[in-house]
């Protein structure tokens, strides 16, 4: 790869930066045929092996590379803040930016961009790193919420209450927190508006105690079958533990086996062997205190078998 290639603060290659230094169509169009150029948007690359792989990494690539022809006064909003922002996105369409513009009308598609209108409000836009203007988590998560099945939502708002809980425990400002407070309000304005009543139902449901995807998507589940609540993150007595879920009043604990956390992952280089010869032990331990436990996996969240999880819980729980 050619040093002299001029890299944006955003990690992108712009074509008239090629130009400007230099380089010919010719040059560009062999640079991207090899490889060694990635195209991001129409006359914007990225280096090859720069940036993390994966559909949320790829859509703030696309961001990045958008941010410069946005009109005045546009910002990202709904998924597109989102992922901007490092909340957890599940199952939610990555194919369009979506954009944000302070007017009453003028919503439309135009190109990978779906630009919406609406009341941009004070407090409703946040500025991050490096100049990207995008909605507040408040307003993010409301957009969404209006907007996408509630389990997708679910699952967006309980990583924002997430980040808002550890960042008032280890008192350190966070831009991708909010709290349940601050997504009431910014419900507020949207009242009797599409989707406003699915959001508010959305709301009721989400807990900042839910540490993962999979653990929200469980709890969603548990209530549609219609379990009762569990108590979430509770502290086995007699351990050092704490249970993913727990119905102390039947004795029984249930616990998601899943390889994230929201905001973390295992560490690299972690060995997995390990990692379940330390959860068996911690198993046995919380059985030693006469809990019954119940494991799970993602597949058997939504699997309504035998072995799913709601058809294992249910006898157990009372349902």
């Amino acid at each position: 790869m050619d040093a002299s290639l001029r890299v944006g603060v955003d990690g992108l290659v712009r074509r008239p930066a090629l130009v400007a230094d230099g380089f010919d169509e010719a040059e560009i169009d062999r640079m991207l045929r090899s490889g060694a150029l990635v195209r991001v948007r129409r006359g914007v690359y990225r280096l090859a092996g720069r940036d993390s792989t994966g559909a949320a990494a790829e859509h703030r690539l696309r961001a990045r590379a958008a941010a410069p022809g946005l009109l005045s006064g546009a910002v990202f909003g709904f998924v597109t803040a989102a992922v901007l922002l490092g909340l957890p996105v599940w199952r939610v369409p990555l194919r369009r930016l979506h954009v944000v513009r302070d007017r009453s009308n003028g919503a439309r598609i135009r190109g990978d961009l779906q630009i919406h209108s609406g009341r941009l409000r004070e407090g409703d836009v946040l500025e991050l790193t490096g100049g990207l203007r995008v909605t507040a988590p408040a307003r993010t998560v409301v957009d969404l919420a209006r907007t996408v099945p509630a389990p997708q939502a679910l699952v967006t708002l309980d990583g924002a209450l997430h980040r808002g809980i550890v960042a008032e425990r280890v008192r350190r400002p966070d831009p991708s927190a909010t709290t349940t407070g601050e997504i009431s309000r910014a419900l507020e304005p949207a009242a009797g508006s599409s989707g406003a009543r699915a959001a508010r139902r959305a709301l009721a449901l989400a807990d900042g105690l839910s540490e993962s995807p999979g653990e929200t998507l469980s709890r969603f589940r548990m209530h549609v079958a219609g379990l009762p609540p569990p108590v979430l993150q509770w502290p086995v007595p007699g351990t050092r533990f704490r249970a993913d879920f727990a119905w102390p009043d039947r004795g029984l604990v249930g616990e998601f086996d899943g390889r994230t956390k929201y905001g973390r992952a295992l560490r690299p280089g972690t060995d997995p062997a390990e990692v379940l010869w330390q959860e068996k032990r911690r198993e046995d331990r919380i059985r030693a205190e006469g809990l019954a436990v119940v494991r799970w996996v993602f597949p058997e969240i939504d699997d309504p078998g035998p072995n799913g999880m709601t058809a294992r819980l249910g006898p157990l729980v009372g349902r």
